[in-house]
């Protein structure tokens, strides 16, 4: 089954929830790094995070989710949009020692960074200090204290996949509507199997999961691992440099500035003709400021 996120909702309450599953993507992310096991799960949980929550923005854009801490596993940024195109990569200490695989040892005290980039509009970013046990529960603490809206995530991963849940009260209404609702889901919630959420058919697994409740479940949308580098982008964050800068870093390398993307590691190779004409159009405009 391709990778998907498959929505669903309490008919007749105000509580949503989704499925989220990654097997191709999250072994694409991993195949172009050599991550420790613990770095790699947390790679996929961040991976299956962003997707879920892209699947709540009303509007058409990306969401980036970065991880920033002081621990061994200094950075994790996975971005989605839309489209269902997913990328991911942390940034890590070589040299750590990675028995201790508790979320608070791997990434020490730290924020986390929710950016929303739309495609038409201003960029919007929310920050929190990480805070639980887990990415699952800063997650959950983010939406507490900047949506005030009540969220739970679940995550698993092995060596072949990652799977994701995540419930949450819609906005503009409050748990206490039913008391017991929110409570009740959450725990039943939490009575999930690692091994189901990575391989039960995600009819059979709402089913087990919340059999007493009446839940309608939306058709799924596929995922992918796509980059969303390209020569332009790379151009552009060639100029932001200045032409004398890259006239000099070309000099020093032979004449040519490569442009790896750490996420995919596409190469972008600008020679001494492409810097030039990169600043072209600024050259003919005699009040430009280089």
């Amino acid at each position: 089954m391709p990778d998907f996120l498959q929505r669903f909702h309490f008919q007749d309450t105000p509580v949503r929830g989704e499925l989220c599953r990654l097997n191709d993507a999250y072994q694409t992310a991993l195949a172009k790094h050599d991550y420790p096991e613990p770095v790699a799960g947390l790679l996929g949980q961040a991976m299956l995070g962003v997707a879920l929550m892209t699947a709540t923005l009303k509007l058409k854009g990306s969401l980036i989710l970065q991880i920033q801490g002081d621990g061994p596993v200094g950075l994790i940024m996975a971005e989605c949009n839309q489209a269902g195109d997913v990328r991911a990569i942390a940034r890590f200490d070589a040299d750590a020692n990675y028995a201790d695989t508790h979320w608070t040892t791997l990434t020490g005290s730290g924020r986390l960074l929710l950016t929303i980039e739309p495609d038409d509009g201003e960029r919007y970013q929310g920050i929190v200090p990480l805070e639980g046990a887990s990415l699952a529960d800063a997650l959950g603490y983010y939406f507490q204290q900047s949506e005030q809206l009540p969220t739970k995530f679940i995550f698993a991963a092995n060596n072949e996949g990652a799977a994701g849940l995540m419930l949450q009260v819609l906005p503009g209404h409050d748990s206490a509507e039913d008391d017991d609702l929110w409570p009740r889901v959450t725990q039943l919630a939490a009575t999930v199997k690692n091994e189901e959420l990575l391989g039960v058919d995600p009819e059979q697994l709402l089913y087990r999961l919340f059999h007493e409740e009446s839940v309608e479940l939306f058709p799924a949308t596929e995922l992918r691992f796509k980059c969303t580098c390209s020569r332009e982008r790379s151009a552009n964050a060639l100029v932001s440099l200045g032409v004398e800068e890259l006239r000099e870093v070309a000099a020093e390398q032979g004449g040519t500035i490569n442009v790896d993307c750490q996420f995919c590691h596409q190469v972008y190779s600008f020679d001494s003709v492409d810097i030039e004409q990169l600043f072209q159009p600024a050259a003919d405009a005699p009040d430009s400021v280089q």
